[in-house]
């Protein structure tokens, strides 16, 4: 697998042994990751921070595609932002299924035939193109940046996901705009406080051994200035200008949902970080993500051609 090239978690609902098997497969071919949930513990693990693409659900999850109906609605209600992609046992398309359950799935598909799954993935994950160069560039700053300032600290990191989902991670987070003549969003960086609060509490970063919120916001805001920077330095310089007539979108955040919309159904580029302090055993986690929402050109994405050019050099490509 191209470590460069994101993944995707996605929720399977499927009580099939033998179907499980099949997607188990398909997932492996198509840079996906497969999450199982028990039925009892559906509601929470919607409720949660995992970040999810989609959802695959069975026609007869449950026992019954009325049961796999009042499941769908469920999920439709918790988090209507996740594309619920339905396996049917003998036909394609929506024929024959409950109205409830017809109503919420995006596609359908059977395991004799995954080309429709495979559309689906394509076009609700995987629809942005996101450039070697730029997502390793990513990684890359965002590691550095981290050592730097917490160099009692041991980061780790995951690779870098497509989500849809638009929950809030934490209770803090931080919101930067990149601009550029190839691309238009934002950078977010979200953390909890607590767990922040004991890695750093103790070290250098601390006031006199302790720290509150303020401290950790002017911390979580040097970061960000820290990884922007960075960014904008590698990716975002160019003499080209920007377009005089930009298209602005709002913002809209729901704390007591932990929800936050940037006004598109673009998937989102997210990264996931843990800072670990050795001798306690204390860590943290980050959750970054970029969000190109308001304009997008990878193809002018500075270095996106290099990896090309660079295996062509070395001869391990050629041209014909």
């Amino acid at each position: 697998m191209n470590t460069n090239k994101p993944v995707s978690k996605v929720l399977v609902l499927e009580d099939s042994p033998a179907h499980l098997a099949a997607i188990r497969r398909f997932c492996d071919e198509h840079n996906l990751i497969g999450l199982k949930a028990r039925k009892s513990r559906l509601t929470s693990v919607l409720r949660s921070n995992i970040d999810l693409g989609a959802v695959l659900l069975a026609e007869d999850y449950g026992g019954s595609p009325a049961e796999s109906a009042a499941t769908a609605t469920r999920i439709d209600a918790l988090r209507p932002e996740l594309p619920i992609i339905l396996r049917r046992a003998r036909q394609q398309g929506r024929d024959g299924l409950p109205p409830a359950l017809a109503d919420v799935v995006c596609a359908t598909y059977t395991v004799e035939d995954t080309a429709p799954l495979a559309a689906a993935i394509d076009e609700y994950l995987f629809s942005l193109d996101y450039p070697n160069a730029l997502v390793r560039g990513i990684s890359e700053i965002t590691e550095a940046r981290l050592a730097g300032l917490f160099k009692h600290l041991t980061v780790s990191w995951e690779t870098p996901c497509i989500v849809r989902d638009r929950i809030i991670f934490g209770e803090m987070f931080s919101l930067i705009a990149l601009e550029s003549a190839w691309c238009r969003g934002y950078m977010l960086m979200q953390t909890e406080e607590a767990p922040l609060a004991a890695v750093v509490r103790g070290s250098a970063l601390a006031h006199e051994g302790d720290v509150d919120f303020r401290d950790l916001n002017e911390l979580l805001g040097e970061l960000t200035n820290l990884i922007w920077g960075a960014f904008k330095e590698r990716f975002l310089g160019g003499p080209e200008p920007l377009a005089r007539s930009q298209v602005q979108v709002p913002l809209l955040v729901n704390h007591k949902h932990r929800y936050i919309s940037f006004g598109t159904d673009n998937p989102q580029l997210c990264f996931k970080y843990r800072l670990t302090d050795e001798a306690t055993g204390a860590s943290v986690a980050l959750d970054q993500r970029f969000i190109f929402s308001l304009s997008w050109s990878p193809e002018a994405c500075p270095g996106s051609a290099a990896d090309v050019d660079a295996m062509i050099e070395a001869g391990e490509l050629e041209l014909f």
